[in-house]
């Protein structure tokens, strides 16, 4: 590959080392491969669908992110995302296999999984060819490559699938809003200690930090990243854990209320310290939709959500995002924002004209749907939108496979609500149909597609597969004429 010119920097997929050039420790690996261990426990000891969040959860939430892990040649990069996935399914496939079924009974939704699988196949054969910017040159893409996509595409939707076959009942609904409410009590306290000192835990524990430290800098303080990806997939998850607060707070009875009421004021003043406007809008927007609207009004809000993230490529290819308002509305909160705003609708113009050139199945791996400088082979463009990178390196097909996928059970589950009056649906389902729309809405400025997206998606499509709507019967008037 030295012949076609490309730096060491950019030939290298360096997994090995942090931002900073610092490896991660020892325990760091320590505590990521012993994880199908603490696997196998948590579903032996606790009920399957309890055990099941609790893998998922737990993994997403404490194991070291990448840099750590192994990439291993052709197959995926083994990380907090992969390990706990392959566990999974390792081990549930073999406990669970004979009463459980984990395939959708929806034809379209088991298409769009071989399409979101297999996809990546014709990516692969449509890159062959070396892609030249100047004297710098991408190389094409082989058969290997493919290969390891098809399998890192099989892995992501392993929570998907697992929470579609466990996690069907009203019960089970509940038991992942307490699960996300318990989660954001214990990780507002390693948030308050960053908010506080720095983000330095991951430093601390794990031996590295994880991101530019920079953007951790926010209206005169420090913003949280603990062991997540960045400042903004910890405020995202605390927004989630908000809006499970509230949806107990409404639900739940008895003197628990109390402590519900106080826990969900705790949880929005974490979110306010983590410093995310974007995060900071929705809870602010959506605690009230879940407090006080009803259940057929909050899937609508949802479904409404899930619609705006697919059709947003669309608005946006036809010059119909209303940029200007939204960045004098950033402005008004601060200047900083609206800048930032501004760079991310000029990147995504230029990003977009570059996939236009490979629509359907896009450019593939290795920057191929960057643009490149010339000279030096940096890349000169930024992708931040889950589904600008989809449509740059998978085309179309992948970016409506992956976004379908997660808005079926919103679809599905609206549909089948309007066949009765509402009342019988689970408010816990509702409100993951909810915390799932949102996500999507996120995949438009933000790429914070997480193994808890899939969760959603997956225990709102198993509930609403067994879903029966009931009608509330009205007295009838019988009229004598005399």
């Amino acid at each position: 590959m030295a012949g076609f010119g490309l730096p060491l920097c950019i030939l290298v997929d360096v997994r090995d080392t942090g931002p900073n050039g610092i490896m991660p420790n020892a325990f760091a690996s320590l505590v990521l491969f012993s994880w199908p261990l603490v696997t196998l426990v948590l579903l032996r000891v606790l009920p399957r669908g309890r055990a099941l969040v609790a893998c998922i959860l737990v993994a997403y939430l404490f194991l070291p992110p990448p840099p750590a892990g192994i990439d291993l040649p052709i197959l995926p990069p083994l990380t907090k995302e992969t390990i706990p996935n392959l566990s999974l399914a390792f081990l549930c496939v073999a406990m669970w296999r004979r009463d459980l079924s984990f395939w959708p009974e929806s034809r379209f939704v088991q298409a769009l999984i071989c399409v979101f699988i297999l996809s990546p196949f014709a990516t692969v054969m449509t890159n062959t060819e070396p892609v030249y910017y100047g004297q710098v040159g991408l190389p094409g893409l082989q058969v290997k490559e493919a290969l390891a996509l098809m399998s890192q595409q099989a892995m992501l939707i392993v929570p998907f699938l697992l929470a579609r076959g466990v996690l069907t009942s009203a019960g089970d609904q509940r038991d992942v809003v307490w699960a996300l409410f318990i989660g954001g009590l214990v990780y507002s306290i390693p948030m308050l200690i960053e908010v506080r000192l720095s983000p330095q835990l991951n430093i601390w524990i794990y031996g590295f930090f994880q991101h530019n430290f920079d953007q951790m800098i926010r209206f005169g303080g420090f913003r949280p990243i603990v062991f997540l990806y960045h400042g903004i997939w910890v405020a995202f998850f605390c927004m989630t854990a908000v809006l499970a607060a509230v949806a107990l707070l409404r639900h739940e009875a008895g003197p628990r209320k109390l402590l519900l009421a106080g826990a969900a004021v705790y949880l929005f003043g974490v979110l306010f310290l983590a410093k995310t406007l974007g995060a900071l809008i929705y809870g602010v927007a959506l605690a009230p939709v879940v407090l006080l609207f009803g259940r057929k009004a909050q899937l609508l809000a949802a479904v409404l959500m899930a619609g705006l993230a697919i059709g947003y490529p669309l608005l946006k290819g036809a010059d119909l995002v209303p940029k200007e308002q939204l960045l004098s509305a950033a402005a008004m909160v601060d200047e900083e924002r609206a800048n930032s705003l501004r760079f991310r609708f000029d990147q995504e113009t230029i990003l977009m004209e570059r996939a236009y050139e490979k629509p359907l199945f896009g450019w593939g791996i290795w920057g191929r749907n960057h643009i490149l400088d010339e000279n030096t082979g940096q890349i000169l463009t930024v992708t931040d939108g889950r589904w600008i990178i989809r449509i740059g390196m998978f085309g179309w097909l992948g970016f409506l496979a992956e976004f379908l996928l997660l808005a079926t059970p919103i679809f599905v589950l609206w549909r089948r609500s309007l066949q009765g009056d509402g009342a019988s649906l689970s408010p816990y389902a509702i409100t993951l149909t909810l915390m799932l729309g949102v996500n999507m809405v996120d995949l438009i400025p933000n790429a914070t597609i997480t193994p808890l997206t899939w969760l959603f998606a997956g225990a709102v499509l198993g509930y609403a597969e067994r879903y029966h709507p009931s009608r509330t019967s009205r007295p009838v008037v019988l009229q004598t004429v005399l």
